[in-house]
C-alpha cells in the first residue's frame, strides 16, 4: 500500500510538470480519467501499461515512478510485458527534472500517436485486418514498443475508442462555442455528423466498426454507451434550451434527442454504403446532401416552432 501511494505521489510530479490538468493528462496517456483519479487516490493500482505511456509522456523512467530499477522490471515481468519493454523499464533511474537524452519524439507522445495510427488503419481496413506490425510501421517502431505501451489488442482497441470519444466532444465543442441560438447550434451538430468530407467519411468508418465491436466486446460496448449518453445529452440539452427560446415546440427533449440521434445513424450508414461520388446525389444510393436534406427537414417538421403570421 505504502508503495502504491508512492507512486501516486510520483505521477502527481508528473502530471505537475507537465503543466496540465488531471483530466488533459489522463487524455495524453489515453485512459479513462475516472482511472486516473481513482489510482492517484490509492483506491486502483497502476497498470504496468499505464506507467509505461505515463513515463512516455513525462520523459522519466518506470523505474523511477515505482521507486526503484528493480522494482520496475519485476513488476512488468509479473504484467507480462515483451522482453524489449522489461528492459526499457530498468534503465538508470531519473526524474521529471532529469529528462531522457534528446531524441525523435512524435507529437503528442508515443502512446497517442499509436492510438492515432491504430484509428486511421481501421478505418481503412477494418480494426480486425489491422496487425499490431502494421501499428508499428506506420509509427516507425518496432511491435514491441507497441506492445510495450499497450500489451494487447483488447487494451489498444479500448484506447482507441476513447480518443475517439475525446476527438469528437472536443470538435463538438469548438464548432459550436459561443453559439447562443438553439436552432443554429443543432444544425451545426447535424452538419459536422454529415460525412460529406473524406476526413468525416473516416471517422464514421471508424464508428461503424466500433459499433459492431461493441456487440461482442464488453469493454467497448460500455464505452459505447458512455458515448452515447454524452452525445444525446448534448443534443437534448440544445433542444431543451430552444424550446425555452421559443425556436423548438414544446417536445420531450431526451425523447425528440434519441429520435435524431438514431436517424443521424441510420443515414450515415447509408452514405458511407454509397461510392464517395454519390455525395452530390447524381449517383444511386444516399448521398451526404440527401442526408443532410432529410435531418433538416426532420428538424424543420418535428421541432422547429411554426412562426406567427
Amino acid at each position: 500500500m505504502q508503495q502504491q501511494d508512492e507512486v501516486a505521489a510520483r505521477v502527481r510530479q508528473v502530471i505537475d510538470a507537465a503543466g496540465v490538468s488531471a483530466r488533459e493528462f489522463a487524455r495524453r496517456i489515453v485512459i479513462d480519467p475516472s482511472k486516473l483519479s481513482r489510482s492517484l487516490n490509492g483506491t486502483r493500482r497502476f497498470t504496468a501499461a499505464e506507467l509505461a505511456r505515463i513515463a512516455d509522456i513525462g520523459a522519466v523512467d518506470v523505474g523511477w515512478l515505482l521507486g526503484s530499477a528493480a522494482g520496475a522490471a519485476a513488476d512488468t515481468d509479473a504484467a507480462g510485458l515483451t522482453a524489449a519493454g522489461a528492459a526499457v523499464t530498468a534503465s538508470p533511474v531519473r526524474s521529471p527534472s532529469t529528462p531522457r537524452p534528446p531524441a525523435p519524439s512524435p507529437e503528442g507522445g508515443r502512446p497517442l500517436q499509436i492510438v492515432r495510427e491504430t484509428v486511421r488503419l481501421i478505418a481503412e481496413r477494418g480494426f480486425h485486418a489491422v496487425r499490431v506490425a502494421d501499428i508499428a510501421a506506420a509509427c516507425h517502431t518496432s511491435t514491441a514498443a507497441i506492445h510495450y505501451h499497450f500489451p494487447g489488442r483488447d487494451e489498444l482497441l479500448e484506447a482507441a475508442v476513447r480518443w475517439c470519444m475525446d476527438e469528437d466532444t472536443r470538435r463538438r465543442a469548438d464548432a459550436t462555442a459561443g453559439t447562443r441560438h438553439a436552432g443554429d447550434e443543432l444544425r451545426l451538430l447535424i452538419e459536422l455528423q454529415t460525412p460529406r468530407t473524406e476526413q468525416q467519411r473516416r471517422q464514421w468508418c471508424v464508428w461503424l466498426d466500433l459499433w459492431a465491436e461493441a456487440a461482442r466486446s464488453t469493454t467497448v460496448g460500455r464505452l459505447h454507451v458512455e458515448y452515447y449518453r454524452q452525445w444525446r445529452g448534448t443534443v437534448a440539452d440544445v433542444i431543451r434550451r430552444g424550446v425555452e427560446q421559443g425556436v423548438f415546440r414544446p417536445v420531450d427533449a431526451d425523447g425528440a434527442a434519441l429520435a435524431l440521434t438514431a436517424l443521424i445513424d441510420g443515414l450515415a450508414s447509408q452514405v458511407l454504403a454509397t461510392e464517395p461520388g454519390g455525395r452530390d446525389d447524381r449517383a444511386p444510393g444516399t448521398g451526404a446532401r440527401a442526408m443532410h436534406d432529410a435531418l433538416t427537414a426532420h428538424v424543420d417538421a418535428c421541432l422547429t416552432a411554426p412562426t406567427a403570421d
